[in-house]
């Protein structure tokens, strides 16, 4: 927000900004006695997505940014994880996931094409 870094160049940092918000923004949407459990665990999963991705950014070393982002990506698997479960137990009903999923396939593309260049 004040420091001007690289890492907010990147077209992956304003990817995963809306995917957090878009995280925020269906977790609103649950069962209020999730709070707790899977609203809690998707929100700090989803911010993981996005702060380790600033931080890998700002690292010296290849081996350091790509640790940062392997783990960027391991959230954005927990997250589709959790989503499944509330799929199952109907509280994605009636949303519309069409951004989420947008952001999320983007983020886990340009992820992965960074962690393992060439493949």
């Amino acid at each position: 927000m004040f420091l001007k870094l690289n890492h907010q160049k990147l077209d992956l940092c304003s990817f995963s900004r809306a995917f957090v918000l878009e995280c925020y923004r269906l977790s609103n949407q649950m069962p209020p006695d999730e709070r707790f459990g899977m609203i809690s665990q998707i929100r700090r999963a989803a911010l993981s997505v996005h702060l380790n991705i600033a931080e890998g950014a700002s690292r010296k070393s290849e081996s350091e940014r790509k640790r940062f982002y392997e783990i960027a990506r391991g959230s954005l698997i927990e997250i589709d994880a959790a989503l499944d479960i509330a799929n199952e137990l109907d509280y994605l009903k009636d949303q519309d996931l069409s951004r989420l999923e947008e952001n999320m396939v983007r983020c886990f593309k340009i992820l992965s094409a960074m962690i393992n260049p060439g493949h």
